[in-house]
């Protein structure tokens, strides 16, 4: 096997983009999106109809955030007919900070989904891990709308969502390396040294200690050596680039993560605990509050993209 299939033997694989063709060819479990791949997607031949829909409705009067909606839920609707999972689809990063709102957005998301057919239980939402969107996904778990937390950088951040009952995080790789390259003036980290890495393993290892039931995926990452480094993470969500150089390796995949049982209780993390974390670790407050405006941006660049003639 080659190093794709081996991985795929212990982790579940999911495709980090909204390219068809992409996820015919690696044939991941489930494919998760942002607004930066809706981005990309909605330029992709494979769109090329939807896109030529979503600027009709432009002409038709309705508002551009309404359409970024249907065109999101059109494009991951499509997706679902192609992985046999999940797919993931993002609350609008605007919203990060505004818990109501974060409801109101997720729950018609699911509504538009299921007016095309397609069941909440295909759906997970994601939502920033700010305090307002992890206490929204505490709210959305008891309503049957699973969650995707996204934008976790650092433990304390992991442990909020845990314990609010969300069904799965996802801490992000390569954005946390890339910090730590940009401020310690370090060129590249031996892979067991590798700050993003090692955050991944700590949550992972903490929350099967701990009894936490909430999926830990994997995602950002920046080589093929950092995805291998995670095997067998609950999941992990890689690049077409990257699944390319994982099937094209016929080397000896080992596996780094284990579960194991745990059920140890700790005290809740209340807000002020969380909100110290961020600002008591550098890292995850500013990758936090730059990863809400770098998918904040791309949406805007949609919403231009929608308007052109």
């Amino acid at each position: 096997m080659n190093k794709l299939e081996q991985l795929k033997s212990m982790s579940i694989v999911v495709a980090d983009t909204g390219d068809i063709d992409a996820i015919k060819k690696y044939q991941p479990r489930d494919c998760t999106t942002n607004p930066s791949l809706i981005l990309k997607a909605a330029q992709l031949p494979g769109y090329a109809h939807l896109l030529t829909e979503a600027k009709g409705w432009v002409v038709g009067g309705e508002t551009l955030d309404d359409i970024i909606d249907k065109l999101t839920v059109r494009i991951g609707t499509e997706l679902t007919r192609i992985v046999p999972g999940d797919v993931s689809t993002e609350v609008d990063a605007r919203l990060a900070f505004d818990k109501e709102a974060s409801l109101a957005r997720a729950r018609h998301l699911i509504s538009l989904y299921e007016e095309n057919g397609v069941s909440r239980k295909r759906i997970l939402i994601k939502l920033a891990a700010t305090w307002e969107g992890i206490q929204a996904a505490h709210v959305l778990e008891q309503e049957g709308i699973r969650c995707n937390l996204t934008l976790v950088f650092g433990l304390e951040q992991a442990i909020a969502c845990a314990q609010a009952g969300a069904f799965l995080i996802s801490p992000f790789v390569g954005r946390i390396t890339d910090w730590y390259k940009k401020t310690t003036g370090t060129k590249d980290y031996p892979i067991d040294e590798d700050p993003g890495v090692a955050s991944v393993r700590t949550i992972y290892a903490h929350f099967k200690e701990h009894g936490y039931k909430t999926v830990v995926m994997g995602a950002s990452f920046r080589s093929a050596a950092q995805v291998e480094a995670l095997a067998g993470c609950d999941r992990l969500t890689v690049s077409p680039q990257l699944l390319g150089e994982l099937a094209d390796d016929e080397g000896t995949l080992e596996r780094q993560l284990t579960p194991s049982e745990g059920s140890t209780r700790e005290a809740t993390i209340s807000e002020a605990d969380y909100r110290w974390s961020l600002a008591d670790n550098a890292m995850a407050g500013e990758k936090l509050n730059e990863g809400i405006r770098q998918f904040h941006q791309d949406t805007e660049k949609l919403r231009t993209l929608l308007s052109a003639e």
